[in-house]
């Protein structure tokens, strides 16, 4: 048996680097050559905004100052959100915000791999304490247009990365709300209230769930996701996406959303 893998592992290697030769791997950001597949170039890997700490202890903002110790900002001070914590892996600027509005509306689902795994370094302990990971749903006539939804996408590499349980369907979307783009935080909000919905409360009640998206924005969306996820007696609810507005000027034409700070 450990030969026959070691055959399979030679003949995958061999076409890979026999594809390499006839498609050469390019950049996922601005398709220059890289050595390696589902990597960047070295000007756009300058480029990244990576997030981590220091930051919020709740929503994640981050922070200029290291205050030696985990707190929570002002503004979750203020009006705690429906989650427990917020992460993302990268700010929302270019190279990632080409990469994200090439997925979602280029249909360039080749990018999930290379994203996945950046998410799933943001993840960090989140994943560890999650007993579910699942999506921020599309609705359905959304889902029919775009013919697949970006968060369930990246869900399910992160889930196959981690071990953790993915449910597809946990959270629906009961009213297809227009587009968050262009909206202001209040508007957000109020667009996407009462619009989920958890059809099996006996899935969510006692369990930590990981709530996926690509980009966190003004937190309209998260919030009303957690808050359903609460309601159905979720034990613990926590977010990760691939990025997040820093600046809440900086408003994107995404549709997914993050905490207001």
């Amino acid at each position: 048996m450990g030969s026959l893998g070691q055959a399979g592992r030679f003949a995958r290697t061999t076409m890979a680097a026999a594809l390499d030769v006839v498609l050469p791997p390019r950049c996922l950001a601005c398709g220059d050559m890289v050595a390696e597949s589902g990597a960047l170039c070295g000007d756009c890997w300058s480029d990244l905004t990576f997030l981590g700490d220091p930051c919020c202890l709740q929503c994640g903002y981050p922070f200029e100052l290291d205050f030696g110790e985990p707190v929570r900002c002002g503004a979750c001070l203020a009006k705690p959100p429906a989650y427990d914590r917020a992460r993302a892996a990268f700010a929302y600027e270019d190279p990632i915000r080409s990469m994200v509005i090439s997925l979602k509306h280029a249909d360039r689902t080749d990018l999930v791999p290379g994203l996945a795994r950046w998410l799933t370094r943001a993840a960090g302990p989140l994943i560890d304490d999650a007993d579910l990971v699942t999506p921020v749903p599309l609705h359905p006539k959304r889902l029919r247009q775009r013919r697949f939804n970006q968060a369930a996408m990246l869900a399910q590499a992160l889930s196959r990365s981690s071990g953790v349980p993915y449910a597809s369907m946990l959270i629906r979307r009961r009213r297809d709300t227009r587009s968050q783009g262009h909206l202001s935080p209040e508007a957000r909000r109020r667009n996407v209230e009462h619009a989920f919905r958890i059809d099996e409360p006996d899935k969510v009640a006692g369990r930590r769930i990981l709530l996926v998206d690509d980009v966190l924005t003004t937190g309209a969306t998260l919030e009303a996701c957690a808050t359903n996820l609460k309601r159905a007696g979720a034990a613990r609810v926590d977010a990760v996406t691939l990025a997040r507005v820093i600046r809440p000027t900086a408003v994107s034409s995404s549709d997914e959303t993050a905490p207001l700070s």
